[in-house]
């Protein structure tokens, strides 16, 4: 076997076509998009790379074809985190073959190491938590939601093997919305509060994009700083290029802002699941992979939405602020089912307060997957992630 780096067309090109080797018998597999995974590794286009470096590897057999790909990151502005100084390791693809795994592994700890990093997790993203995260460890058998890591039962093996521990697991869940809408209680909560008539809510208007992204970011700061240790506040820029980029699939119907008088409150904000669409585009959106999209958009194959991200401010949890988002969310898109299924992007075990405001929409947990960490020093223990207050 033998390692070569990512270096030139040809190997970005084989870079991309590995998977489509790997997952050929699987009917529930989805292609990322190589346009959005070339950008992770631009950096014009990756942020991380100001304060970060990456390097990836392709992996060849003895008779020259490529067998397994990685790539292994470090963010030196937030390497030093709990418990340990650490790494990324991500865009794991593999043959079944753990002689070539730990070969793929193996560099990524050199790499690292030599980097003065003490551990490293995986399979991660350089870049956000909400995409190409985690290691699928139950349901291989449904697709997943757009930019949602994926992968065969095999992998779990691997990253166990070579020494990989839990250090918190991410958990998706889903809920059927074609037979019932919100659940009781919801209803009745959200009824007492709008009798108040103390608190409003509001889907997005596209035309005051400006406005919300404001919202977003206060109650986000507000609810994410007081909750989350190595928290880094969310600026006005970062704010309107996440939801800049939601623009070109917004359904306004999905986003809802709730407020106290002026005051912003709280938020939930939902997208449709674009994958459905892009099962069709074969992993290349290109001039005639745009022309497809266009034509599964208007044909409405999209029946399922994705709850991206949901906050409430600190001075507003535990007053049920969010059964009036929901039960305005029940009366735009549950009555009249305009979706057939609700995914809630993966939230860590490491926060119960989430879980138990998802888990009271009698919700199912629909796919569960893990963030690993190996620790590079035996003797060094391992702990779990923290979790939050």
């Amino acid at each position: 076997m033998k390692l070569v780096e990512v270096s030139s067309a040809a190997h970005v090109k084989a870079f991309h076509r590995l998977p489509f080797q790997i997952y050929q018998n699987d009917p529930h597999w989805i292609p990322h998009l190589q346009q959005d995974i070339d950008k992770v590794f631009d950096p014009a286009h990756n942020k991380f790379f100001k304060h970060g470096e990456a390097c990836r590897w392709l992996l060849y057999d003895d008779n020259n074809s490529v067998i397994g790909r990685v790539a292994a990151f470090v963010n030196h502005k937030s390497s030093d985190s709990y418990p340990y100084p650490t790494g990324g390791l991500g865009f794991f693809e593999c043959i079944d073959s753990q002689e070539a795994a730990f070969t793929l592994f193996d560099r990524c700890q050199e790499w690292l190491k030599s980097r003065g990093l003490e551990a490293m997790e995986g399979p991660v993203n350089f870049g956000e938590k909400d995409k190409y995260w985690g290691l699928v460890t139950e349901n291989f058998e449904a697709a997943g939601y757009y930019q949602q890591n994926y992968n065969p039962e095999y992998y779990v093996k691997f990253f166990e093997a070579y020494g990989f521990q839990v250090y918190y697991n991410q958990l998706i869940y889903s809920r059927d919305i074609r037979e019932y809408g919100l659940p009781r209680r919801f209803r009745i909560l959200a009824e007492r509060l709008n009798r108040q008539e103390k608190y409003r809510v509001e889907i997005i208007d596209p035309k005051k994009l400006d406005k919300y992204t404001e919202d977003f970011r206060t109650v986000y700061n507000r609810a994410w700083g007081k909750s989350h240790h190595n928290f880094t506040e969310l600026t006005a820029a970062k704010a309107k290029q996440a939801l800049q980029a939601m623009k070109p699939i917004l359904d306004p119907e999905l986003v809802y802002f709730a407020y106290d008088g002026d005051r912003p409150i709280s938020f939930f904000i939902a997208v449709p699941n674009v994958n459905e669409i892009f099962r069709y585009v074969n992993g290349n959106l290109n001039w005639w992979g745009k022309l497809k999209f266009a034509y599964y958009r208007s044909k409405g194959v999209s029946r399922t939405f994705v709850g991206v991200v949901f906050g409430t401010d600190p001075d507003y949890q535990g007053k049920g602020i969010e059964a009036i988002i929901f039960k305005r969310l029940d009366d735009l898109v549950y009555q009249p089912r305009k979706y057939d299924r609700l995914f809630i992007a993966w939230i860590g075990d490491f926060n119960p307060k989430m879980i138990n405001i998802v888990e009271g929409l009698e919700v199912e947990v629909y796919r569960r997957l893990a963030t690993m960490m190996k620790v590079f020093d035996p003797n060094k223990p391992f702990s779990r992630r923290p979790i939050n207050d």
